[in-house]
């Protein structure tokens, strides 16, 4: 779809740069929006598309490696959550924040792996139990 010289990206074009990151296969990627394969790799000759298609690698990239780094770094966030709450000589109030968030923290991941196995349940037998 051309404007003014410039691609335009359709809504389709966008669903299909975010299913060419999600997919490992052209192919599959054009079924999941539902376009023709050979419509895909015509978009991806455009040298807008590939453009946008490259910035959003590059950003899924970035992420994926802030998320790493982050995960690399919490269990130093844990320690220190837990030396302050365990530390008599620290303020009161810091060591209720600190087992505030550790109580928190520690709830979330228990629902979010009850909501894990509940989805797992649902793909494979529908009970959702």
């Amino acid at each position: 779809m051309l404007t003014n010289g410039k691609t335009k990206m359709s809504r389709k074009m966008e669903a299909a740069i975010a299913a060419l990151l999600t997919n490992s296969t052209i192919g599959e990627a054009a079924a999941v929006v539902g376009i023709h394969e050979q419509t895909l790799w015509r978009w991806l000759q455009d040298p807008d598309f590939q453009k946008t298609y490259q910035d959003a690698k590059r950003q899924a990239v970035a992420q994926a490696q802030a998320i790493a780094r982050l995960q690399q770094v919490s269990g130093k966030a844990v320690d220190a959550l837990e030396e302050i709450m365990l530390d008599r000589e620290a303020k009161d109030t810091a060591r209720v924040t600190a087992a505030k968030t550790v109580l928190e923290t520690a709830l979330k991941a228990v629902e979010v792996e009850d909501l894990a196995r509940r989805i797992e349940n649902l793909e494979t037998d529908g009970s959702g139990r």
